[in-house]
């Protein structure tokens, strides 16, 4: 049984999540744990079960098996923007929030304004109605509408997707600011993986339903780091022979990742061509979190 203790750092965790839909496992025993503080990351392809998973936590869905559990030391609060936000067309941002406090009976009589001035909707007409906003001012708004009631918790579904440099900006500069003035621990899926890692502390990677790594952004440095790109005249051999002398490498398609410090390339040189192989091109380079993800999902791959 968990004790007051064992929330001390930790908002909500999963324990063998599963989800089926006509015997397929969209969400197969997922076992992931929130902390409190985090901007969690949350990254996968398409149909790789993240809003299934999203839509379990904010309780939308039912579980088929596994252990769901949220923070009970104190009551906790959960915001979420999922698969877009939930606005009414022909009513203006600040009728939306207000029909909003009606249903929550929120008593608080400033709150719609300081919401408005937060999500920097303040200035807008307010003729304006939610169908006739910009891409960027209706997930604002949405985001408006989840952070109401001061959540604890806010849950965020791919909300820069589609969004110009500009929009995306703000909404990074608002979870920001959630996070640091307010302390609200914050989930968020993005397809734009260079952007999400602007913003996140942790990191969880899903692939066909499955939790397939958790790390911590100084984890993802430590992991990434500077690496040497190899192509050569036989990439496979090549592989095979660093392999033997114990170099940290993957390959994937296109060439071989070796993850060893710059030094070592005349000695990676030198035992090609007694082998017979030649390199054809390398390079140096940082490693993000968009070449991890895609080099750990192609590893997945070819051992599926």
């Amino acid at each position: 049984m968990s004790t007051a203790e064992d929330w001390n750092h930790c908002l909500m965790r999963t324990k063998n999540l599963v989800k089926t839909y006509k015997d397929n496992n969209v969400v197969d025993d997922v076992s992931m744990t929130i902390n409190k503080g985090d901007i969690y990351g949350f990254i996968g392809e398409n149909g790789a079960g993240k809003t299934t998973f999203i839509r379990l936590l904010a309780r939308l869905i039912e579980k088929s098996a596994g252990d769901l559990q949220l923070n009970k030391v104190k009551a906790m609060t959960m915001g979420a923007v999922i698969e877009g936000p939930a606005c009414y067309p022909y009513l203006s941002a600040r009728d939306n929030l207000k029909y909003f406090a009606i249903q929550r009976n929120i008593k608080d009589k400033n709150r719609i304004d300081e919401v408005l001035e937060f999500v920097g909707l303040a200035g807008v007409d307010k003729r304006k109605t939610f169908k006739d906003f910009s891409l960027g001012m209706k997930q604002r708004l949405g985001i408006g509408l989840a952070i109401m009631e001061h959540p604890d918790f806010l849950i965020l579904d791919e909300p820069i997707n589609g969004l110009d440099p500009r929009g995306i900006v703000e909404i990074r500069e608002i979870i920001h600011q959630l996070n640091k003035e307010y302390g609200t621990t914050i989930l968020i899926s993005s397809h734009i993986l260079n952007e999400l890692a602007l913003v996140a502390s942790r990191y969880g990677i899903i692939h066909q339903g499955k939790l397939v790594k958790e790390l911590t952004r100084d984890e993802l440095m430590s992991e990434c780091g500077q690496y040497i790109f190899l192509e050569s005249s036989n990439n496979d051999l090549s592989y095979h022979l660093l392999k033997k002398k114990d170099y940290h490498i993957e390959q994937n398609s296109s060439g071989i990742i070796i993850r060893d410090t710059k030094e070592r390339m005349k000695d990676i040189s030198s035992l090609l061509f007694k082998n017979n192989v030649y390199a054809t091109n390398y390079y140096y380079k940082e490693a993000n979190l968009e070449e991890y993800y895609l080099n750990l999902i192609h590893r997945r791959k070819r051992h599926d």
